[in-house]
């Protein structure tokens, strides 16, 4: 099974609600989730500095947090429980691509290769702008 992982955003909704439609404020989101749904991927999943993993039907709150301030212990500790939920899913996943920043992938890559997942990242050392570009051009 090969699934996405797509970083929340700054930019949310106001209210609660999924969190598929809680990030479609941001266009880098709304364009990467347009994108991911064209790849041919099983699923796809959201990472929440504040809730970790979450499919696309999840009820959350919004919320400001951010992995971009945390502390590398921190960082850790979200890592472990995103892997704990992915875990906790029970799907045979195989593969596993990342649409989000550095600092979500960080512990997270190295953590799943060791548990003999394939890992990857599609736009890795594009900047956002680049990354929007791509979305626009690869996206019927």
């Amino acid at each position: 099974m090969k699934i996405a992982l797509v970083s929340c955003t700054k930019l949310k909704a106001s209210y609660p609600c999924t969190a598929r439609e809680m990030y479609q404020e941001s266009t880098l989101f709304k364009k990467a989730v347009n994108f991911i749904e064209q790849q041919g991927y099983d699923d796809w999943y959201v990472l929440s500095a504040k809730y970790g993993l979450l499919r696309q039907k999840d009820l959350i709150e919004p919320s400001d947090l951010t992995l971009n301030t945390m502390k590398v212990s921190e960082r850790r500790k979200w890592s472990e429980m995103v892997i704990k939920q992915l875990e906790d899913l029970q799907l045979d996943i195989t593969n596993v691509d990342f649409y989000a920043g550095a600092k979500y992938r960080e512990y997270l890559i190295p953590t799943l290769t060791k548990k003999g997942l394939t890992c990857n990242v599609p736009l890795e050392g594009k900047a956002i702008g680049e990354q929007l570009s791509y979305y626009t051009t690869h996206t019927r």
